[in-house]
């Protein structure tokens, strides 16, 4: 059995009734090949909700600490997650993502590195770009939009892809192409603003 699947179905189950959510954009999510899925990072469970709005299954880097935690240590392996020091200067975890990416998965990170614990959005991490330009991926990104009060609504909105081949073309630095999906995941937000 799928335990992604099944980790997808009992996450609905469980957050569903808790909160609203309003979905949109995943039309636009790449059928097929690598996809980096970037998105803010507002409260904890934001990860999930991802996992479980995304159309396709995620791969999640996450920071090294929750894999030593008793029982999500065991469980975040087996729903795809993987670990990464903080900063993402991990070389394993490098390694994975490029692999999955280069293979045609779908990798989802939070390029802020941290929650932001005012909603604004923070400047991103160079790790981002750097996977984007050398994954053979393009990048997908995703604003979510709260606060994350019971019974609120919480939306989760899919932008449009951003293509990196221009990028890579001219030899764009990782900072350049973080910017740009900062950016985009602004826009996603400043967008959505006015009905949250």
């Amino acid at each position: 059995m799928n335990l992604y699947a099944v980790g997808k179905t009992l996450v609905k189950t469980a957050l569903s009734p808790l909160y609203r959510f309003q979905v949109s954009g995943t039309e636009k999510f790449p059928k097929t090949g690598g996809v980096l899925l970037c998105s803010n990072h507002i409260h904890a469970l934001d990860p999930p909700v991802v996992g479980m709005t995304a159309p396709r299954t995620v791969h999640f880097m996450a920071k090294e600490e929750l894999f030593k935690a008793p029982v999500l240590g065991s469980i975040l392996p087996k729903v795809n997650a993987f670990p990464v020091k903080r900063g993402m200067s991990d070389r394993e975890a490098l390694r994975t993502a490029l692999k999955l990416l280069k293979g045609g998965e779908v990798v989802g990170l939070f390029p802020e590195g941290t929650r932001s614990t005012d909603g604004v959005l923070k400047k991103g991490l160079s790790g981002a770009g750097f996977f984007a330009l050398r994954g053979n991926a393009d990048v997908m990104p995703c604003a979510i939009i709260g606060p994350y009060k019971p019974f609120g609504k919480v939306k989760v909105v899919y932008g449009d892809p951003i293509l990196m081949d221009p990028y890579r073309e001219r030899k764009a630095s990782a900072e350049e192409v973080t910017e740009a999906i900062m950016a985009s995941i602004q826009k996603i937000l400043d967008e959505n603003a006015e009905n949250k």
